[in-house]
């Protein structure tokens, strides 16, 4: 028989428990909300996704004040101008953080544009400078940057495309389309999806029967041929701003079937338990039961839901606008900005205009490992 060993020492309600540095009596008595973070937190990847989308939508914020220039402004004597390096050191000395001058010439054999960085005199960038005037958020006048060029010089870090457009500039203004349109549409599927979900679960009857055969015809469409077709019928006279909202809500209005279907059979397993029970004895109207009672207790499960739609919405986007049946110019999104790397041409020679994928892989990669996180940490009490 195998020896049982027991500790003869006495309970120590302040140790640590197994899984991280919380004592135990803390863990017994933190509230939910306080259990959900220290889960959580140590999901690694979640909590660098997070640092990573809060600088990403404080870009969205403040674009304006990032980007050194407005989106459309041009400088026909650098058109298709490579990135400028920002260096520190100058002859092994130190500077600051500063650019060479680049200068261009066109190769009339190929009709190939060549730059050669001038590496005789470093030019000094300026930090919350006066530069471009422009509107916050089309409200209120302004023109401190966070970064100017040289006085005299240009400071492209992302490169220029074939109209003489800073890239950098263009990649912080298209953030504030290309992120918010996932965060508008999503909130458009919520409540889509709360509403005719909560509906056919708590009620029941024809209703629901009549939106479950709804939401199997949605979902078994091909979405993609959807998106096209919707978007090629929007009229090419509309304005962008109306192109814009018309996009998103073609993009909610094919996502919120999947989160309906959730809600509702959420409904249908809580509405027989005991507290909706009481509830509903005890004089409760629906909405209060609805929303005191059954929402609470799968919210974290909506919002992992919403988490992981984002990222749909936003490669949605992109994609239409890449094919030219979403968002056209003037507006800029990430995906109207890939309309420029269509050809050959633009992949071989000058491989900057692809840039903007980068921060659309980025943040996709941070939306999923988010939801990966937020996924693990809804029943804290597990593992």
């Amino acid at each position: 028989m195998s020896t049982h060993w027991v500790s003869d020492k006495p309970f120590d309600p302040e140790r640590t428990t197994a899984q991280g540095t919380e004592p135990f009596a803390a863990y017994a008595n933190a509230s939910q909300r306080r259990l959900f973070w220290w889960r959580f937190r140590r999901h690694k990847l979640a909590v660098l996704s997070l640092a990573i989308l809060i600088l990403a939508y404080l870009v969205v914020v403040f674009a304006e004040m990032i980007a050194p220039s407005s989106a459309g402004k041009r400088d026909t004597q650098h058109i298709f101008m490579p990135p400028q390096r920002v260096h520190l050191m100058h002859e092994g000395q130190w500077v600051g953080p500063f650019v060479y001058d680049m200068q261009g010439r066109l190769d009339m054999d190929t009709l190939q544009r060549h730059y050669v960085a001038d590496t005789t005199t470093p030019m000094k960038l300026r930090f919350f400078c006066r530069g471009e005037p422009y509107r916050f958020w089309g409200l209120v006048p302004g023109d401190r940057h966070l970064f100017c060029a040289p006085e005299g010089g240009t400071a492209y870090l992302a490169g220029t495309d074939r109209l003489g457009r800073d890239i950098f500039s263009r990649l912080v203004h298209g953030a504030r389309i290309s992120l918010t349109i996932g965060l508008i549409g999503v909130s458009l599927s919520l409540v889509l999806g709360l509403l005719l979900g909560g509906m056919a679960g708590y009620r029941g009857g024809a209703f629901d029967f009549w939106l479950q055969r709804v939401t199997e015809v949605l979902r078994s469409l091909p979405h993609l041929p959807i998106w096209l077709a919707l978007a090629a019928a929007l009229p090419v006279t509309m304005s962008p701003l109306t192109v814009y909202f018309c996009i998103t809500a073609i993009l909610a209005l094919l996502e919120w079937p999947g989160l309906a279907r959730a809600v509702r059979s959420k409904f249908l397993s809580l509405r027989e338990e005991d507290f909706c029970a009481a509830a509903q004895m005890m004089g409760a109207s629906d909405g209060r039961i609805i929303f005191r009672h059954l929402l609470p207790n799968f919210l974290s499960h909506i919002i992992v839901s919403a988490a992981l739609s984002i990222p749909t919405m936003i490669l949605a986007e992109t994609a239409l606008s890449f094919l030219g049946l979403g968002l056209r110019a003037p507006i800029t999104s990430w995906g109207v900005m890939l309309t420029e790397a269509q050809n050959i041409e633009a992949v071989v020679l000058y491989p900057w205009l692809m840039l903007p994928m980068v921060p659309v892989i980025v943040v996709v990669l941070a939306f999923s490992f988010l939801g990966d996180g937020m996924r693990d940490a809804v029943d804290p009490l597990s593992g």
